[in-house]
C-alpha cells in the first residue's frame, strides 16, 4: 500500500482536551434567494425571533384572514360575530390575564398576555386601526410624565362634556 502524500492527506480535527472548547469551523456564506413581491408571503409569526415586530405580523394575518371561512379561521369566525363579541372577548381574555397576574402564575401570566394581545389586534382589525396608529401615540406619549398626560387628559375630559370642573368624580 502506497503511503499518503501531503497533498492527498486529509486534514483531520486536533483533539482537544476534556472541557476545552472545540474550534469553530468557518461559517459557511447563505445563499440569498429574492422573489418577486406578489410572490412573498410575510414570514411566520416568531420566524424572526420574539419582538415587537411580531405584532405588526399576527395583525398582517389577521386582516388577511378576515375574510376567510369561519369553520377554518378563529380570526375569521371571531370577526364575524361582530364588534360586540370580538371586544367582549377581548375583555375576557384581560380578565383573565389579571386573574393570573394577581394569583403570581408567572407562566400562565405570559401565555394569557399573549391572549390578550391577540384579542387586541383582532379588536383592532374589527374596527380598522392599523398597528402603526398604535406605535405612533406611544411614541407620542414616550418621555411625557405618566402623571402629566393624565392630568392632560382629567383637564381636557370635562370640558368636552360641558362641565365646568376639572375634578372627575
Amino acid at each position: 500500500m502506497a503511503k499518503a502524500t501531503k497533498a492527498t492527506k486529509k486534514k483531520r480535527p486536533a483533539k482537544t482536551a476534556p472541557g476545552e472548547a472545540k474550534p469553530r469551523a468557518k461559517p459557511k456564506k447563505a445563499i440569498r434567494r429574492t422573489q418577486p413581491a406578489e410572490l412573498s408571503r410575510p414570514p411566520p409569526p416568531l420566524a424572526l425571533g420574539p419582538s415587537a415586530a411580531v405584532l405588526d405580523r399576527i395583525w398582517t394575518v389577521v386582516t388577511n384572514r378576515r375574510d376567510a371561512d369561519p369553520a377554518v379561521s378563529h380570526s375569521a369566525r371571531l370577526l364575524s360575530r361582530g364588534r360586540s363579541k370580538v371586544a367582549q372577548k377581548f375583555g375576557e381574555e384581560a380578565v383573565e390575564c389579571l386573574i393570573e397576574a394577581v394569583a403570581g402564575n408567572r407562566d400562565a401570566l405570559v401565555a394569557e398576555s399573549a391572549d390578550v394581545l391577540y384579542h387586541l389586534i383582532v379588536l383592532w382589525v374589527d374596527a380598522g386601526v392599523r398597528p402603526d396608529e398604535v406605535w405612533a401615540e406611544l411614541k407620542r406619549r414616550e418621555g411625557v410624565s405618566g402623571v402629566a398626560e393624565k392630568a392632560s387628559r382629567a383637564k381636557a375630559l370635562p370640558a368636552v362634556f360641558g362641565l365646568g370642573t376639572t375634578k372627575i368624580p
